[in-house]
């Protein structure tokens, strides 16, 4: 069993000062960055000899769950991304459908040993109806290989045949149905994954798709939703020139996916987890996509719309219990700092990395996590500076709906238990001695564990303080611990309430290993946010 430490354990005490900067925002989040996806997988998708999907898909998931619908109700409201592998062999029933309206079926000539699969539209109104009943916020991902011709290896071509979409979407609008954004195509860009089209045709087909949601929303109450693409991995050739060919007006949003873990039977799915060089690797990701949509589209923003750190459903005992949230919420923070506006999850249920487990919809621990974020951390991304080492990593947001600051602190070592001071550092720049060496930031700390603010000095203010830790000390339980109390649905069926410990402003913020907190400065002085 994967352990961690006992707190009696002799465990070394660091010291860590923390400077926010607090003047200025370094980027901004979508008002709902943290989003759940849910996929298309029949029951029997099955990989590595388990088959961990059961009924939970887009086409046959039991919608009426009390459990299912109070999970996504907590959120007011959560952002719910609907695609995946197999949404490019989505038929819709409606208009003049050529084929048959069947199920999708195993077929080892098919994309991803699937055939094509269809949505009735009586299931189209009970999910809608399910999305809107629990405040869900949507983008539905559209079939981009309709009409068109496999060529060679992964690449297809031919143009996209928008007919049976349009019709969908025509559908969408008669009903009243409110769609926040439209996707395009899932997994087709550059080399793709079972299939690929060309950056040429793709930013052609955008413009078509354009067209589409102009004509049918012109005349409709319904705001008009966006128009996201590529929804694939990112490559940074194709994607530039997606943004060329399509040009202005057309794209508001790219997307791209992240399974940074590998697979997921890799036995070294743990270890990549607690290893910080790994997890910082992939910024440069975050990095090249924010910088090639500001030189060829930046009129558009940046969304990672599928990550679930493991690909192929996920690690078996990793993805679905507590050790993935060191992975997820560095993932949280690393993203928004380079100005990625919504992170989607795979998934909100299916597979193991689901964030409700899928034959109960009882929470997993990523599921806290992802709330917590969701109701501390604003739109806000604060500059961070840290002495301390890089097992602990550093995040800090305005908080949100209120004043002050919210910072993350997520302490990767199995041994460190960290003391941390912050400052904001504002007051301390200008404190440069004539013919003296001048200080470091963190050097020139006004004192430890004070929040340096205009009233952080009074003695009479409190913090929030939101500690994750394992149950059992099990760093694979699928039971997360916050402040001491087991998180699990409640006797009546609730989403727990997410209760914080509150501490004087003067105390210090204490960060056991292999632990991740949630610090809440309703007065820290940070004009960025007020």
């Amino acid at each position: 069993m994967l352990r961690a430490p006992e707190t009696t354990m002799a465990q070394e005490l660091k010291r860590v000062s923390i400077v926010i900067e607090g003047a200025r925002r370094v980027s901004e989040t979508d008002e709902n960055f943290v989003c759940a996806t849910l996929d298309w997988w029949p029951h029997d998708k099955c990989n590595y000899e388990q088959c961990p999907w059961g009924y939970s898909s887009v086409i046959n998931m039991d919608l009426t769950r009390p459990l299912l619908s109070k999970a996504v109700q907590a959120f007011k409201p959560l952002r719910i991304r609907i695609g995946g592998s197999l949404q490019d062999q989505v038929t819709y029933d409606v208009g003049n459908l050529k084929t048959p309206c069947r199920p999708f079926r195993k077929m080892n000539s098919g994309l991803f040993g699937f055939s094509k699969g269809c949505l009735h539209m009586k299931r189209w109104d009970e999910l809608h109806s399910f999305l809107t009943a629990n405040g869900a916020v949507v983008t539905f991902g559209l079939n981009a290989l309709s009409g068109r011709h496999k060529l060679r290896g992964k690449a297809w071509g031919g143009a996209w045949d928008h007919v049976n979409t349009q019709d969908f979407i025509n559908y969408t609008v008669s009903k009243g149905y409110a769609i926040d954004s439209w996707e395009f195509g899932n997994e087709l860009s550059g080399s793709g994954v079972g299939a690929s089209v060309s950056a040429e045709l793709y930013g052609k087909d955008l413009i078509v798709l354009r067209d589409v949601i102009n004509r049918v929303y012109k005349d409709s109450r319904l705001a008009k939703p966006k128009l996201v693409a590529p929804g694939g991995f990112y490559e940074r050739p194709w994607y530039s020139k997606l943004l060329q060919i399509s040009g202005p007006g057309v794209v508001d949003v790219v997307t791209h996916h992240m399974y940074n873990l590998g697979s997921g039977n890799d036995p070294a799915l743990v270890k990549k987890i607690l290893d910080p060089s790994f997890l910082s690797k992939v910024s440069e990701t975050f990095k090249d996509v924010n910088q090639t949509i500001q030189e060829h589209g930046p009129w558009a923003s940046p969304w990672v719309g599928e990550s679930g750190g493991a690909y192929n459903s996920g690690g078996r005992h990793v993805s679905d219990t507590f050790i993935d949230s060191f992975w997820y919420l560095d993932q949280l923070g690393m993203s928004s700092r380079h100005n990625t506006k919504v992170y989607c999850r795979q998934t909100l249920v299916g597979g193991f990395y689901g964030l409700l487990e899928k034959n109960t919809f009882v929470p997993n621990p990523d599921y806290y996590s992802a709330l917590l974020w969701h109701r501390l951390m604003g739109i806000g991304v604060l500059a961070v500076h840290t002495d301390g080492p890089p097992q602990l990593r550093v995040y800090a947001h305005c908080s949100k709906g209120r004043a002050g600051v919210t910072l993350l602190l997520i302490n990767l070592s199995n041994q460190s238990d960290f003391t941390v001071s912050v400052s904001n550092g504002r007051k301390l720049v200008m404190n440069v001695e004539s013919k003296k060496k001048k200080k470091s930031l963190l050097d020139t700390l006004k004192k430890p564990f004070s929040w340096i603010g205009s009233k952080a000095a009074d003695g009479y203010l409190n913090r929030e303080e939101y500690h994750l830790t394992p149950e059992n000390r099990d760093l694979r339980s699928k039971t997360m611990i916050l402040n001491g109390k087991p998180l699990k649905p409640t006797a009546t069926g609730d989403i727990p309430s997410l209760e914080p410990v509150i501490r004087g402003v003067n105390s210090p913020v204490n960060v056991l290993p292999l632990s991740m907190a949630f610090i809440v400065l309703p007065n820290f002085d940070a004009s960025a946010c007020s």
